[in-house]
């Protein structure tokens, strides 16, 4: 059995034609083992969202092959593509893309309604529940706080249990303190549930709550980090922007 809930091998994708040609991703090969926390760090331009849409099936590489448990992305169909990213797969970013005219439960409820779904009300209550907001189930984007909208966010992507959460930025918006809390909610996704993490993150903070921490430069992978510090993490971080290309 594959031990690694995403599998990369030599995935490559460019952007524009012949000579006017970018390559935001390298043949990179990464693996994204079952029931840990890994963070994406690089400078600015390195290819860190790339990654995380071609991981989850959101974009197409380029060359190479991408692997979601035992299936293969490469040769699906988009109506299959999509089956998968909305059963298997679960997302969390920046900007939280709650429907402002739904409650904090409709918005969680999204998911399933679109894929055709039973709603059973008690999973909507058990996810808000598990992100501290059983109270707010009622309460709709504007009545929230910054950090209470993320949990939504964050129990939208777990109604349908995904075997995969990607996290683009997920603190960005946030204050510190309710960063925080959402790192340590995810970190107890991984440690009290087995799920999958991958994050993408500027914050050495951030990162630190994750398992390891693959770097990129300039599209391909330079090195990763086990268990390190936010400390370290930065360190390691100065030292790739002051690189030269």
């Amino acid at each position: 059995m594959n031990d690694d809930a995403i599998r990369l091998r030599a995935v490559s994708r460019s952007y524009g034609v012949g000579g006017s040609a970018v390559a935001a991703l390298d043949r990179v090969s990464l693996g994204f083992p079952r029931a840990t926390f890994t963070a994406v760090m690089g400078p600015s331009g390195s290819g860190k969202s790339t990654l995380l849409q071609c991981a989850a099936g959101l974009d197409r590489p380029t060359s190479g092959s991408v692997t979601v448990g035992d299936t293969e992305l490469t040769g699906l169909s988009e109506s299959r593509l999509t089956l998968l990213r909305r059963e298997r797969i679960g997302f969390v970013f920046q900007a939280f893309n709650l429907l402002p005219s739904l409650t904090a439960e409709q918005n969680v409820a999204l998911p399933l309604r679109l894929a055709g779904r039973r709603v059973p009300r008690a999973r909507v209550r058990e996810v808000l529940d598990r992100v501290g907001l059983g109270d707010r189930a009622r309460h709709r984007p504007a009545e929230l706080s910054g950090g209470q909208q993320q949990r939504v966010a964050l129990a939208r992507a777990l109604i349908t249990r995904p075997e995969v959460l990607f996290a683009d930025e997920p603190t960005g918006a946030l204050d510190s303190r309710t960063g925080r809390e959402v790192l340590g909610l995810l970190r107890g996704m991984v440690d009290g549930e087995g799920r999958t993490i991958v994050m993408v993150t500027h914050d050495p903070v951030a990162a630190s709550y994750a398992d390891r921490v693959v770097f990129l430069v300039d599209g391909r992978v330079d090195g990763e980090l086990a268990g390190a510090g936010a400390d370290r993490i930065a360190a390691r971080m100065t030292g790739l922007e002051a690189t030269p290309c």
